[in-house]
């Protein structure tokens, strides 16, 4: 959100954590990646980075019989994830903690799996794949979602959107070299497909605008965030064909 101020993050998190993924993804391309990682033991320890409100932390939990750990650095994000959690009776396998990407405070080397599907960016790539290898175990994996580059020259609408959240995006092989450069070893990837952006993220994500919006109908700086949330899945209507999101799997 790079301190666009106390207002729309207020509106921003209204939004967001109302839907049922704060990124492009589904379920179907969780399962996907989780397939590809073919000698995980029958209850792994996996640690959950940028869980948000846990969506695929709970797909997750329904995939594998192993213990999660779900980090993530806003409090009120952690306290639904925890209440669900507590209502599927899962307390005794998913732990959900408020903490940092960077320093999550795990121990080295104590899980077999580490997920994040749209959040290592944030703490810039390389830094957290350096960080993710020190905290899986000899042979664990990683399976994470990374927006790419698909074409050049974007738009200056599309160029300014990452420009303001992502200045570091790079192209598909960009994320392949950073992988192995941080002793890696890529087991697969896949593009996201269309469905992965708007079944539980821009659908869910329009309804709620269009609901906040007759909340907020007599508040005009509300209205004016609500208007510059709803243009992120405008401008994917009209120029997805720059961008992607890939999802990979690697191994230490």
């Amino acid at each position: 959100m790079n301190d666009l101020g106390p207002r729309f993050e207020e509106i921003f998190f209204e939004v967001y954590e109302s839907l049922p993924r704060q990124g492009p993804g589904s379920r179907a391309c969780a399962a996907r990646a989780f397939r590809l990682c073919e000698e995980l033991p029958q209850s792994p320890a996996i640690l959950d980075l940028g869980c948000g409100v846990g969506g695929q932390t709970l797909q997750l939990a329904e995939m594998t019989q192993g213990s999660i750990v779900a980090i993530d650095s806003h409090p009120p994000s952690i306290e639904r994830l925890r209440a669900v959690v507590a209502e599927r009776r899962l307390s005794h396998r998913v732990s959900a903690i408020v903490g940092d990407l960077a320093t999550p405070g795990q121990p080295p080397g104590s899980f077999d799996l580490i997920w994040s599907e749209g959040a290592l960016y944030s703490i810039g790539l390389r830094h957290a794949l350096d960080g993710c290898h020190r905290l899986l175990r000899p042979g664990g994996y990683l399976a994470f979602t990374d927006a790419v580059w698909r074409k050049e020259n974007p738009p200056p609408a599309v160029r300014n959107s990452f420009d303001l959240d992502y200045p570091t995006m790079g192209w598909l092989d960009d994320d392949v070299a950073a992988i192995r450069d941080c002793g890696f070893e890529l087991v697969g990837h896949f593009t996201l497909p269309e469905e992965a952006w708007w079944d539980d993220f821009y659908t869910p994500m329009e309804a709620r605008i269009a609901e906040l919006r007759g909340k907020y109908a007599n508040d005009a700086e509300a209205s004016r965030i609500l208007d510059q949330l709803a243009e992120e899945p405008g401008m994917h209507r009209r120029y997805s064909d720059f961008y992607d999101y890939e999802f990979f799997v690697a191994r230490r």
